[in-house]
């Protein structure tokens, strides 16, 4: 009998809901009184709702502009790495690139003999020129074997790698045809938070997908996909996978840049997108067709934020500007004379807002050109003028030191007392090295009593090699330099750690 129950209440309630429908035409008066006479032809009703923008031109005459793109991929064991995880997994802080369905994300055979694994990227790409050049991500048509191009009209072509630059995530492909849609590039100095924009693309392989929104922000860095010469326009336009490489455009059908990269905790669009400037993938897509690589100026300096810690402690009259952690040696900017707790705020009178303005400012320029830094030092600001460097003949990153290593042998074991609880052990000769410290710079923490320098992060086998603009060479320096730190009052430590170099701001509390 209980378990009739459930078909019993699952008859009444279609019951109920057949009477609901059933009951008023029961009670109705009869159809032939009912019936009401065809109503004649009308006008089309009046819009309700105007003001609105209208697509539909913009995408009629680019679309035809707009290719589908197919790259077989070879995923190379050292291309992958060790972890062969998805491409996203490269991404920390949920940036993501895109690919498109049946590129083989997930492991792959890696064994000795073990075939090649191979998929399939697709993306999205744009022509620039009636000759048939067009560009797309980097990433759509990295390792590939063969790229395949499908115009809007249902051509296809192979399309020839003519470059490809990581660092701004652009390439430059070129095909065999005529009768080509060209698109026109837009002023991305123009772009302004707030104005429509429009992507064209291929999401999924949906070809010639539309999607609008708005612009968010502009000059947005990428910290975490090796770009940090791309200032990004970041939109609320719907971008998935295989809109990679495509147009974003604005309402006078003029791209104004490459749909690259999403936030996203879900791998899928999440209302924040990204896309690379028209002018730098432009600047990128000359150099590669006429040199067949990108050069990129340098300056030859690391930067930081200027937080408002960071402004108390070097006095600074607020938080603009990028703060100088490191200088390479040899580098334009020793050359210069720059220093280190330097805060650079202009570049040929172009305000430096943030230090991820620095970068790309830089290195859009060519090797060989002459800029005024403005530089604000010890409470005025100087002018130094600075010939840029190439980025390619940089020398490379030093060895970082290596925290919480304990103690070494051979290093002075002498112990700093202060008021910020800070203990440290003097740095050998080949310690120094290894950390790519001058001679002479640098102390290892071994110990971290204070609560300040704990809030702050400061932690034993972190490196310091600045108080301030004053070098630290021992453990004795860093007991002077620290010693009438007073409650309240901010001091900066120059802190090396796994390769970063920045500027840390402990401020003493009255408790400490």
């Amino acid at each position: 009998m209980k378990a009739r129950i459930p078909a019993i209440a699952l008859v009444l309630v279609t019951a109920a809901a057949t009477a609901a429908v059933i009951l008023p035409s029961a009670t109705a008066e009869p159809a032939a009184q009912q019936a009401a006479p065809a109503p004649a032809a009308t006008a089309p009703a009046p819009e309700l709702v105007t003001g609105l923008p209208d697509f539909t031109r913009l995408v009629e005459q680019v679309g035809p502009g707009v290719v589908s793109i197919e790259a077989v991929i070879t995923m190379r064991s050292a291309q992958r790495g060790p972890r062969a995880g998805a491409p996203e997994d490269m991404f920390p802080e949920i940036f993501r690139r895109f690919f498109g369905p049946g590129f083989p994300f997930g492991d792959q055979p890696g064994a000795p003999g073990a075939p090649v694994p191979r998929g399939m990227s697709m993306g999205t790409g744009f022509l620039i020129s009636e000759d048939g050049y067009l560009l797309t991500n980097h990433h759509v048509v990295a390792n590939a074997e063969e790229v395949r191009v499908r115009l809007h009209d249902h051509r296809q072509f192979d399309a020839e790698v003519i470059g490809s630059d990581e660092q701004s995530d652009v390439a430059v492909l070129k095909i065999d045809a005529d009768n080509l849609t060209v698109l026109r590039p837009g002023d991305a100095a123009q772009v302004r938070p707030g104005q429509w924009a429009v992507a064209i693309g291929s999401p999924f392989g949906l070809e010639q997908s539309v999607t609008a929104g708005i612009v968010s922000a502009v000059g947005r860095a990428n910290r975490y996909g090796n770009q940090q010469y791309v200032p990004f326009i970041q939109t609320d336009v719907a971008i998935n996978r295989g809109n990679s490489g495509g147009p974003l455009l604005n309402t006078r059908g003029e791209v104004i840049g490459i749909n690259s990269q999403i936030f996203s905790n879900s791998g899928g669009y999440q209302g924040v997108s990204f896309a690379i400037p028209i002018d730098i993938a432009m600047n990128v897509a000359e150099q590669i067709k006429d040199t067949g690589s990108v050069q990129r100026g340098l300056i030859g300096v690391t930067v930081g934020a200027v937080t408002r810690e960071i402004m108390a402690g070097f006095d600074l009259p607020d938080t603009r500007g990028a703060l100088v952690n490191g200088i390479q040696p040899g580098s334009p900017a020793e050359d210069a004379g720059i220093e280190i707790g330097d805060v650079i705020r202009a570049v040929d009178g172009t305000p430096i807002v943030r230090a991820s303005d620095l970068p790309p400012i830089v290195g859009n320029m060519a090797p060989g050109t002459r800029v005024q830094l403005e530089v604000f030092r010890e409470g005025r600001t100087r002018n130094f003028t600075v010939t840029l460097a190439s980025l390619d003949s940089a020398t490379g990153a030093s060895q970082p030191a290596r925290p919480g290593g304990g103690r070494d042998q051979g290093a002075a074991q002498a112990q700093s007392s202060n008021p910020l609880g800070l203990s440290a052990q003097d740095l050998t000769d080949a310690q120094r090295r290894q950390a790519g410290l001058p001679d002479g710079e640098g102390v290892r923490i071994t110990a971290v009593d204070g609560q300040a320098a704990r809030n702050a992060g400061i932690f034993p086998g972190d490196v310091i090699s600045r108080v301030g603009r004053s070098v630290v060479g021992s453990a004795a320096d860093l007991d002077r330099l620290l010693r009438d730190v007073k409650p309240g009052q901010t001091v900066m430590l120059l802190r090396h750690r796994g390769g970063a170099t920045e500027f840390v701001a402990v401020t003493l509390e009255a408790d400490d």
